[in-house]
């Protein structure tokens, strides 16, 4: 029987299975796939109208609310009405009758809430308000919300007296939920026709680098987690410790990715199902190509491989010679700086993000001699310190990090290097150790005022830990699995670099 496997199409023996199918496909194990069953495609009614209006078209999404269902009814009277009046706090448009029962109650409203007020407190005289801007007010109907306005809000900026609301109509999406599956089930049995998708593909968008790269990094263990799932996206939180710059901005239709670049969650990833309009908060970043059933589907909890076009174009951990076969296979000439030799190990590279090196067609290396790499062992026991320790040398997106040495001295007892004071604020104190010995890697956490210095442990300690603080002060991360009398032998300000040790 014919199946298509990503794009391309397979022969397999009848009663095959999705293990079957996979074979030497790009898939984690343990991500959803998703299986069509058919092509028919389902027209549905969201819970949005459009307004149309002689300044614009905007898309209202109602509440959940009764005052939405009314709204719903009187669509025929609200067609052709106008904005009787403009404030700075409110849009009018008016006026039509209701039965809504008059009401002194102040309400509360954020910017675009779409909403019932009734002229002189006479619901002969009813208006559909929208908020200009978030305030407090009686508008003669209590608090009757109808739903926000979420596609075409400049109109709502710009809107002036005498606009008329030319139609107003639901909107509609086409959708394949009855032809679809997504499963784990590497047992599931095909059938001819079927199409299977074992990833989803992202087109990264060069405008936005800094956003590209994020989606690069979360995604460079083969597959992003599923952390947020709503109608309108799914989005992966990962690795929300980042800053992002703002880049560029576009409407958010189906398939659009973007990283959040500001407020809450800055670094997140988003992949939409429905059409949103453009933010500042959110750096356009890619364009999903394939595996739009898995995005459409998968919820909270699961996960999706995911691959990128172009994939991540970094060199680091690589010899020279390796690093430069591989540059230049991007089209990337190489410029060798530090030990140039060829056995020697990318430790940096300039520039890292890939949309970068590719835009600029040239990457500096930066190599040292194989033996001045340290590898060391981490304990994830504590994820919020160890997460620091990484963000800090950088082996959070890299295979090699750095550290700086802040004091050594031939014969101490240990040896610490820089922090990062302002990241290091919610280090909180963990279990302190009975006994800090040889290699220890540690931490001083917020309860200290150097609070992120961290530190390696040279000699065996009962009473203080990698970086000259007692037990309470320090929060434990790993050991240091290189040669230690290397240590001994640093200067101020020297720069060592390490890389975790393979389980």
């Amino acid at each position: 029987m014919k199946i298509v496997v990503n794009g391309k199409e397979k022969d397999l023996k009848a009663g095959a299975t999705l293990k079957d199918a996979l074979y030497g496909e790009r898939h984690v194990d343990g991500t959803l796939v998703s299986v069509h069953l058919s092509t028919d495609k389902l027209r549905t009614v969201t819970g949005d109208f459009e307004i149309e209006t002689t300044a614009g078209t905007m898309v209202v999404a109602l509440a959940d609310t009764p005052d939405a269902e009314l709204w719903r009814s009187l669509i025929d009277s609200e067609t052709g009405s106008t904005t009787r009046w403009v404030t700075k706090d409110i849009a009018a448009f008016g006026a039509f009758p209701t039965y809504i029962t008059p009401s002194r109650e102040e309400g509360s409203y954020r910017m675009h809430d779409v909403f019932f007020s009734l002229g002189g407190h006479d619901n002969h005289t009813t208006y559909m308000m929208i908020a200009r801007r978030p305030h407090r007010r009686s508008y003669g109907a209590g608090t009757r919300l109808i739903g926000r306005v979420t596609v075409g809000r400049h109109l709502v900026g710009s809107m002036r007296e005498g606009e008329k609301i030319l139609a107003i109509r639901p909107t509609a999406s086409e959708v394949s939920s009855e032809n679809v599956i997504v499963t784990k089930d590497m047992s599931y049995r095909l059938e001819e026709g079927y199409s299977i998708d074992s990833h989803i593909l992202v087109a990264l968008d060069e405008a936005s680098p800094a956003s590209a790269e994020q989606i690069l990094v979360v995604g460079s263990k083969g597959y992003i987690g599923v952390s947020d799932s709503t109608g309108s996206y799914m989005a992966c939180r990962d690795d929300t410790d980042v800053s992002i710059p703002e880049e560029g901005h576009k409407v958010r239709g189906a398939g659009s990715v973007t990283v959040r670049c500001a407020g809450v969650g800055a670094g997140r990833i988003y992949i939409y199902r429905d059409k949103r309009q453009a933010s500042s908060s959110h750096n356009s970043a890619g364009t999903l190509i394939r595996g739009h059933a898995l995005a459409a589907r998968a919820s909270a909890g699961e996960s999706l491989t995911v691959l990128t076009e172009p994939e991540r174009v970094l060199a680091v951990g690589m010899a020279q010679a390796d690093g430069q076969k591989f540059l230049e296979s991007l089209g990337i000439r190489q410029r060798r700086t530090g030990d140039a030799s060829d056995d020697a190990i990318i430790a940096d590279q300039t520039p890292e993000m890939t949309m970068s090196a590719l835009a600029l067609g040239e990457a500096e290396t930066f190599g040292v001699p194989k033996e001045k790499v340290f590898k060391v062992a981490l304990d994830v026991k504590d994820a919020i310190s160890v997460n620091y320790f990484k963000k800090v040398t950088g082996l959070s997106h890299k295979p090699i990090g750095a550290l700086k040495t802040q004091f050594a001295f031939p014969g101490m007892s240990l040896t610490t290097f820089y922090g990062d004071e302002e990241r290091s604020k919610n280090l909180y104190p963990q279990e302190p150790f009975k006994r800090c010995k040889k290699g220890d890697i540690g931490i001083t956490n917020q309860s200290r005022p150097h609070h992120g210095l961290i530190g390696i442990r040279l000699q065996d300690s009962k009473e203080f830990g990698p970086t000259g603080e007692e037990p309470y002060g320090t929060n434990m991360v790993g050991r240091f699995a290189g040669d230690l009398k290397k240590l001994d032998l640093l200067e101020e300000d020297e720069v060592i670099y390490i890389t975790e040790e393979e389980a």
